[in-house]
C-alpha cells in the first residue's frame, strides 16, 4: 500500500505541481483551526471568570474572530483546490491510462475478460486518483486537530486522553477490515456490473435495435439487465448492513465514552479541580478528538480502499508488452520474394482447441492469392499472424525469409493494408472514416477522394448534406449543426464496406493487401465491380483475398483451401475443379445454384 501511494502522489505531482503543492497548506491550516479556536474560547471564558480588564478580552475577541474568518475560508479555497486538482489528475491518469492500452500492440489481452474487468477498475482509478491524495491530506488535517486536540486533553487529564485513544483502537481495526471487504466486494461484482452494462447499451443503442424490435427480445434482455443487478445489489446489501452494524457499536461506544468524560468533567469543576474555561476545554477537546479521529480513520479505511482500487490502474500501466519485442528489430524491408509459413500451429488458449495444425505456405511476392474453406477452418486467425496480433504457438511466419518476430509490429504494420469481415463504422465524418486507414492524408483531399472513388464510394459521399464532412452517425451531431441535428446520415451496410475498403486503398503502396470478405454485402453486380476495382488497384503487389463466395476467387494466381487447420489443396482455379477436390465440391455446390436460376 506505501509503494502504490506514492505512485499515486507522484502521478499528482506530475500532473499539477503548484495545486498538490498549496493543498497540504490549506489542509494544515484547515486541521489547527478548531484546537487554536477551543483554547482562544477558553482563556476567554477564564478571564471572564476572573473579572480581566476589557483590552484582554477584546484581543482574544479580535483572535477569535481573525480564526473565524480563516475557518470559514479556508474550506471554499479547499474546494476549489480540490475539484481543480481532480479534473487535471483525472486527464492525466486517463492518458497514462490509455497510452498504456495503445502499447499493447496485440490482440490477446482485449479479449481477455479478466482483463477487461480489471481495465473498467483502472478507468475508475482514473477518476478516483485526485480523491486519494485529497482524503490523504483530510486525514493529515484530521491528524494536526487529533494531536492538538489530544494535547490538550493530556495537559488537563492524562487518563482521560488515554481513555479516548485506546476506545479509537476497535474503531481502527474495523474499519480497515471494512475497507478490504469493499475493494473485495468491487472485484467480484466487476463483472456482473460489465454484464448489465452491456445488455443497458443493447437496449438503449442503435446497434441491436432493429433486431430487439422485430423479434421482440427487449423483455428478456432488461430481464437479464435486472438480474445481473439484483444479483450486484444483493452482494452490495449484505456489505452495507455490515457496514451499518459495526458502525452503530462503534458510534455507541464513542457516545459512551464522551459520556463518561463529560459527567467527570462536571463533578471535577464542582469540586473546584477544573475551571469553567477548562470544562468548555475538555468538552470541545472530546468531541473534536472523537469527531477528527472518527474522520480520520473513514477517510484512512478509504485510503486503503482507493489503493486497493489503484493496484488495477498500476498493473495496466506498468503492464510489459503483449507481444515479446526484438532487443535489435529489424528493418522491415519491401517485399520482393514473398510471405511464408512454416509449420505454423495456433490456437488462442491451453484450454482451446487447435485452430492450425501445421500449416506450409508460401505466398509468392507479386500474385493474388485466394484463402477458402468452410466457417471455422483458419483463414481469419491466419490473416491475424500475418498482421502479428498474435505469434504462433509453434512455428514461424517469415517476410523475406525473416522471422516476423524480428521487426517492431508497428513497423510491419506499415506495410500492410486490409480490410476486416468486422470492419468498424466509426460515428465520424466520411472523411475522418477513410483517414483512420493513415492520418497523414486527412487534410488530403486528392488522396481521400482517390480511395474512395477506387472504392466506388465518391459519388454516394459526394452527394451527403455536407459531403465528405458529413457525420456518418445519429448518434451524434456535428457542432456546427446543433440548429438541425438530423444533418447525420447512416450508411447501407454496402456503402459501409466500399467505405471500410477506401480506408484500406488509402494506405499508399502496400506490400500486403488483406481483403477478407470484401464483398459479403454487396450484390452480384456491385461485387463484380469491386472486384474489378481490387485488381486494378492490386497491380504487382501481392494480396491475399478470403471470400466464400469463389466466383470471386477464380481469377487468382493461387488459391488455397484449408480445412480442419491445415492446408487441404492448393493450385490455380482449372486445376482445382479438374483435380474433383473439396473446392471442386464448394465450386460445384454454387455453381449450380446460378445453373438452377439461369433455368
Amino acid at each position: 500500500m506505501t509503494r502504490t501511494f506514492r505512485h499515486v502522489v507522484a502521478l499528482v505531482w506530475r500532473a499539477a505541481p503548484r495545486t498538490a503543492g498549496l493543498s497540504p497548506l490549506l489542509a494544515l491550516t484547515a486541521g489547527l483551526t478548531p484546537v487554536v479556536t477551543a483554547w482562544l474560547t477558553k482563556l476567554a471564558i477564564d478571564d471572564l471568570v476572573a473579572g480581566a480588564p476589557a483590552r484582554p478580552l477584546l484581543g482574544l475577541a479580535a483572535a477569535l474572530v481573525a480564526v473565524a474568518v480563516t475557518a470559514a475560508l479556508v474550506p471554499h479555497c479547499g474546494e476549489y483546490l480540490r475539484v481543480t486538482l481532480g479534473r487535471t489528475v483525472g486527464a492525466h491518469s486517463l492518458d497514462r491510462l490509455f497510452t498504456a492500452v495503445g502499447r499493447f500492440s496485440g490482440l490477446a489481452r482485449f479479449e481477455d475478460p479478466a482483463f477487461q474487468d480489471r481495465l473498467r477498475l483502472a478507468q475508475q482509478a482514473t477518476a478516483t486518483s485526485s480523491q486519494l491524495v485529497d482524503d490523504a491530506q483530510q486525514a493529515l488535517r484530521g491528524l494536526l486537530t487529533v494531536a492538538g486536540f489530544a494535547g490538550s486533553l493530556v495537559a488537563l487529564n492524562p487518563v482521560m486522553a488515554g481513555v479516548v485513544a485506546l476506545a479509537a483502537v476497535p474503531t481502527v481495526a474495523a474499519e480497515l477490515s471494512l475497507a478490504r471487504q469493499r475493494a473485495d466486494l468491487m472485484w467480484r461484482v466487476g463483472p456482473v456490473e460489465r454484464r448489465e452494462a452491456f445488455y443497458a447499451q443493447l437496449l438503449g443503442g442503435t446497434a441491436a435495435a432493429k433486431e430487439i424490435r422485430l423479434f421482440g427480445f427487449g423483455g428478456w434482455l432488461r430481464d437479464r439487465m435486472l438480474a445481473e443487478r439484483r444479483d450486484a445489489d444483493r452482494a452490495k446489501r449484505v456489505m452495507d448492513a455490515r457496514d451499518a452494524r459495526t458502525q452503530s457499536v462503534l458510534s455507541g461506544a464513542a457516545a459512551l465514552v464522551a459520556g463518561g468524560g463529560l459527567v467527570w468533567a462536571l463533578l471535577a469543576v464542582r469540586a473546584g479541580g477544573l475551571t469553567v474555561g477548562d470544562l468548555s476545554m475538555f468538552v470541545a477537546a472530546v468531541a473534536g478528538v472523537q469527531a477528527a479521529l472518527s474522520g480520520v480513520i473513514s477517510q484512512y479505511a478509504g485510503i486503503h480502499h482507493q489503493l486497493l482500487l489503484f493496484t488495477h490502474y498500476l498493473d495496466v500501466v506498468t503492464a510489459g508488452p503483449d507481444l515479446p519485442e526484438p532487443d535489435r528489430p529489424c528493418a522491415v524491408p519491401p517485399l520482393r520474394d514473398g510471405i511464408e509459413l512454416r509449420d505454423v500451429w495456433f490456437r488462442y488458449s491451453d484450454e482451446h482447441p487447435w485452430v492450425l495444425r501445421g500449416v506450409n505456405l508460401h505466398i509468392p511476392h507479386g500474385t493474388a492469392v485466394a484463402l477458402v474453406g468452410l466457417n471455422g477452418a483458419g483463414k481469419s486467425t491466419l490473416v491475424k499472424l500475418l498482421c502479428r496480433f498474435y505469434d504462433p504457438t509453434a512455428g514461424t511466419v517469415y517476410w523475406d525469409g525473416v522471422d516476423i518476430r524480428r521487426f517492431r509490429p508497428e513497423d510491419l504494420r506499415a506495410r500492410l493494408g486490409a480490410v476486416f469481415q468486422d470492419y468498424v463504422t466509426y460515428d465520424l465524418t466520411a472523411r475522418e472514416n477513410i483517414a483512420v486507414g493513415d492520418l497523414g492524408a486527412l487534410a488530403d483531399d486528392e488522396r481521400i477522394t482517390g480511395a474512395a472513388r477506387l472504392a466506388g464510394v465518391h459519388d454516394v459521399l459526394r452527394g451527403l448534406p455536407r459531403g465528405y464532412d458529413t457525420l456518418l452517425t445519429r448518434m451524434f451531431f456535428d457542432h456546427a449543426d446543433k440548429a438541425d441535428a438530423d444533418t447525420g446520415v447512416v450508411l447501407s451496410g454496402g456503402q459501409w464496406q466500399r467505405l471500410a475498403l477506401a480506408r484500406a486503398f488509402l494506405r499508399e503502396r502496400p506490400d500486403l493487401v488483406m481483403l477478407d470478405e470484401p464483398s459479403a454485402g454487396l450484390d452480384a453486380e456491385a461485387e463484380h465491380e469491386l472486384h474489378r476495382r481490387i485488381r486494378r488497384h492490386r497491380g504487382r503487389h501481392t494480396s491475399l483475398l478470403i471470400s466464400h463466395r469463389l466466383a470471386a476467387v477464380r481469377d487468382a494466381d493461387l488459391i488455397v483451401v484449408l480445412a480442419d487447420g491445415v492446408v487441404a489443396e492448393l493450385g490455380a482455379h482449372p486445376a482445382l475443379v479438374a483435380r474433383g477436390g473439396q473446392y471442386a465440391r464448394l465450386f460445384a455446390l454454387q455453381a449450380s445454384g446460378y445453373r438452377e436460376e439461369a433455368a
